[in-house]
């Protein structure tokens, strides 16, 4: 679809001539004034605006105003037959794209309207990535209702207009940094950088300079300067992952920081200000470093302003079912499936699960339903055993044996008939439902599991049919 441009001038031949020029490549509407612009503007959608400056009745200054005032602005350009400095400062301050003298180079014009169109192109496509990333990581894309979660939200709205320090502590996976964005994304900083340093990654002698920046010459193979990660971060958000793995000289410069809010380049005594918002994450016991003199006192206080525990998924089960059906969507449209769906004893399963690996861990397990079954159904013979041996409460599986998990308390003694019940139980799920592979791991003929299957018949009802020719 060819680009649209308004050409404003209360001289007929300029209009026409323009747009007998530009019009085999660009879709162009015509106004002799100022007037004639406004009720164009607001009744078509427009790329350029090119207006005169000097016109009967309004001026192009007015123009300029009117079609940046739109909520999808133009790009707009000036053109005067009386080119000065102050006519191009003046436009340039009304927020004019270029200013342009007649008579017109045409060549040059057609230049310039390239130009503008491109960097119209990418000031929409930033727009739309901030739009996807404030929807993303605005207070609504924590998923979840759970009270775990909800205490984490409203701190979240509490903290993020503020400037103070803040510290977020929580398990592996449990979406720490996504909480970080969440502050940035809801702070007056949300048009400034976020930038993220996982300070485990990096050794301490790499990541001071990674973090601080270095001078030409500072150490050996500093080869040229190198802007760190702190001045990267300048009028935005700086998150700390990991805080709890870095050494003691890093502690002081950081604690340096937070006094003075300056810091300096290996290499370099001179002080960089610095306006910067600091979240620090951990999945350690600060506390603890402190007590055993590995993490200096003074600094925890300082990162102790305002404290933030994001839960374990084990914590909130309430959430699991919410979470599922949000990385399913997620997956589904990135990949273009249909969504999966679970049988109502396997999402029981999914929220009994003690999820070690937390949200990460979810997030990989629902994209692997998503593309290895691509809109199929998921039953529990299509989960792994890491799933299948917890401790389910007895609402899950009526009138089974619940599955004791690794370090579940001891289950109370049974009695044999219970115990070839369980047995029989884990070995069909072990054999995802081939009762043939499963009197093999018993040790029991076919005939045999078929007879234990019949009397027991609430075992066989959550047997699906045998897969055997």
């Amino acid at each position: 679809m060819p680009a649209s441009i308004l050409i404003v001038d209360d001289e007929k031949h300029t209009r026409e001539g323009l747009r007998e020029y530009l019009e085999d490549d660009y879709d162009i509407y015509l106004a002799a004034s100022a007037d004639e612009a406004f009720n164009m503007l607001e009744s078509t959608p427009l790329d350029i605006v090119i207006t005169d400056l000097r016109m009967a009745g309004k001026s192009g200054i007015k123009v300029i105003d009117k079609a940046l005032s739109l909520a999808n602005p133009p790009v707009v350009m000036m053109m005067t037959a009386y080119g000065n400095v102050e006519s191009a400062v003046e436009a340039m301050k009304h927020g004019a794209y270029d200013f342009l003298t007649k008579p017109l180079n045409l060549e040059k014009l057609e230049i310039i309207i390239k130009r503008a169109l491109k960097s119209r192109k990418t000031e929409q496509e930033v727009e739309v990535l901030h739009k996807r990333l404030d929807q993303k990581f605005s207070l609504t894309g924590i998923v979840g209702n759970s009270a775990a979660i909800t205490e984490v939200v409203d701190k979240v709205k509490l903290v993020a207009p503020s400037r103070a320090t803040v510290l977020v502590e929580g398990e592996t996976g449990t979406g720490k940094e996504l909480v970080a964005q969440a502050i940035h994304q809801n702070s007056e900083r949300s048009r400034g950088p976020f930038v993220a340093v996982h300070c485990a990654a990096l050794a301490a002698n790499l990541l001071e300079s990674e973090l601080f920046g270095h001078e030409k010459g500072a150490f050996t193979g500093a080869m040229e300067k190198r802007v760190g990660r702190f001045e990267g971060a300048d009028g935005g958000t700086l998150f700390l992952d990991e805080i709890g793995e870095i050494d003691s000289a890093i502690q002081v410069k950081l604690l340096r920081f937070l006094e003075t809010r300056s810091i300096e380049r290996l290499g370099s005594m001179k002080p960089i200000q610095l306006d910067i918002r600091l979240v620090v994450a951990t999945n350690r016991d600060l506390e603890e470093m402190v007590r055993k003199g590995t993490f200096r006192e003074d600094l925890f206080y300082r990162l102790n302003v305002v404290r933030i525990k994001t839960p374990p998924l084990r914590d909130r089960r309430d959430d699991i079912p919410l979470l599922l059906t949000h990385y399913v969507k997620l997956f589904s449209e990135e990949n273009g499936f249909s969504p999966v769906q679970f049988d109502p004893d396997v999402a029981q399963l999914l929220q009994s699960y003690n999820w070690p690996g937390n949200i990460r861990e979810l997030r990989n397990f629902a994209e692997n339903m998503v593309v290895m079954r691509r809109g199929g159904r998921v039953t529990r013979y299509d989960l792994d055993q890491r799933f299948l041996r917890t401790e389910l409460p007895a609402s899950v599986q009526p009138g089974l044996p619940a599955v004791p998990g690794a370090g579940s308390p001891a289950p109370s003694p049974l009695s044999v008939g219970e115990n070839e019940k369980r047995l029989i139980h884990n070995a069909l799920i072990e054999a995802r439902g081939n009762r043939t592979r499963a009197a093999e791991l018993l040790g029991m003929s076919r005939r045999t599991l078929h007879r234990k299957l019949a009397q027991w018949p609430e075992l066989d009802s959550r047997v699906p049919p045998s897969r055997e020719e």
